[in-house]
């Protein structure tokens, strides 16, 4: 998808804006394996500190089975991984778990989007399972949302 980079980083904070409204995760980021890596993210989160290092070790193909060992950091944050469908065809997401907080574990949810990826973390006491569907769900309508916007192009 050559025309990725095309898509404004407005039609990307939108995208943000439409899932935190669901009321289901605190903080959201759209990221790609490319630069400028951080396409979006939710002003108020911390996701909109993420870095580049972080999201290439997120997002590469080889060395997997090292995150289930090594674990993830997000935006300053370690966390769990707990399931890695991310290359997957199908299913396209990754459970993580955020520890070492003292304010408790969130879900966190990673999907892939064509050449990009929604990065979420659930708010305090939403479940995995239910974030990951509500992540995939909205995958749809961006994946959608990338159709049109190319359609113009």
């Amino acid at each position: 998808m050559q025309c990725i980079r095309d898509i404004s980083e407005e039609v990307w904070q939108d995208c943000i804006t439409l899932f935190l409204q669901t009321g289901m995760c605190c903080d959201a980021a759209i990221i790609t394996n490319s630069p400028p890596w951080l396409l979006a993210s939710y002003p108020e989160g911390n996701f909109f500190q993420l870095t580049q290092e972080e999201i290439q070790i997120l997002l590469a193909k080889e060395g997997r089975e090292k995150l289930f060992l090594q674990g993830v950091t997000l935006a300053g944050t370690k966390c769990l991984l707990i399931r890695d469908d991310l290359y997957t065809e199908g299913n396209n997401t990754m459970d993580l778990r955020t520890k070492g907080q003292s304010r408790g574990s969130q879900a966190v949810t990673v999907v892939q989007i064509e050449s990009v990826y929604l990065v979420v973390m659930g708010q305090k006491g939403t479940e995995g399972g239910p974030l990951n569907l509500k992540a995939f769900e909205m995958a749809g309508y961006i994946r959608e949302t990338i159709h049109q916007h190319m359609a113009h192009f």
